[in-house]
């Protein structure tokens, strides 16, 4: 295809692409990303460190890295995190090593983080186009029934996590994308086509 194009011009999807998607809890986003990478070879996902307990269900190094207090203090004074941040009393972060080592080999990154760090994330500079797409359920009542049907929490720390997710609505206008998880087929659906959109898109080469 290459010798079809005029000098200067490529395609977006030649390089790697940083997909980010958040939304609050009970948006659904590590069923939307699962269904994802199970589909797409050239999709690889950034695993994120954080400093909260592990649940039984989740392995160190698929789900999280799992790290003390004092690891997370050592990487952010190295400077080994894009972003990071502070959230219901637990910090995460998105290691950049391994972000860019995969964008570099030309392999699109999944990233799966809260509404902040998205933020962050874009503004870092990575040198590599960064696609921002916010998540939500149908409704908020679908919302709380999902939180609430997890069973996981208490009362106290279910109210926060709501409170979190009002506020987290309010930044939907920072981001390029929003898909709606009315169902889990439709919205991975969705978040194919945008996959598929970034990566025909037309880019002028300096």
């Amino acid at each position: 295809m290459k010798d079809l194009l005029p000098p200067g011009v490529g395609i977006q999807g030649e390089r790697g692409i940083a997909f980010v998607i958040a939304g609050p809890s009970g948006a659904g986003k590590s069923s939307v990303i699962s269904a994802l990478l199970s589909r797409d070879p050239k999709l690889s996902f950034s695993v994120s460190a954080t400093t909260r307990p592990r649940r039984p269900d989740e392995v160190h190094g698929r789900d999280y890295y799992f790290v003390s207090e004092d690891e997370f203090d050592r990487l952010i004074a190295e400077g080994a995190l894009l972003e990071w941040t502070v959230y219901q009393g637990h910090r995460y972060g998105t290691p950049k090593t391994e972000v860019l080592a995969r964008l570099e080999k030309g392999l699109d990154v999944v990233l799966n983080v809260e509404v902040r760090g998205a933020r962050a994330i874009r503004a870092a500079n990575l040198g590599f186009p960064v696609v921002l797409v916010f998540l939500v359920p149908p409704s908020w009542e679908e919302l709380v029934a999902r939180v609430r049907r997890r069973g996981t929490e208490s009362e106290e720390a279910l109210a926060e996590r709501l409170r979190i997710a009002r506020e987290e609505l309010q930044h939907i206008p920072e981001f390029d994308y929003l898909v709606v998880n009315d169902s889990l087929e439709e919205a991975v659906a969705r978040v194919e086509a945008i996959i598929k959109a970034e990566r025909m898109k037309i880019v002028r080469c300096a």
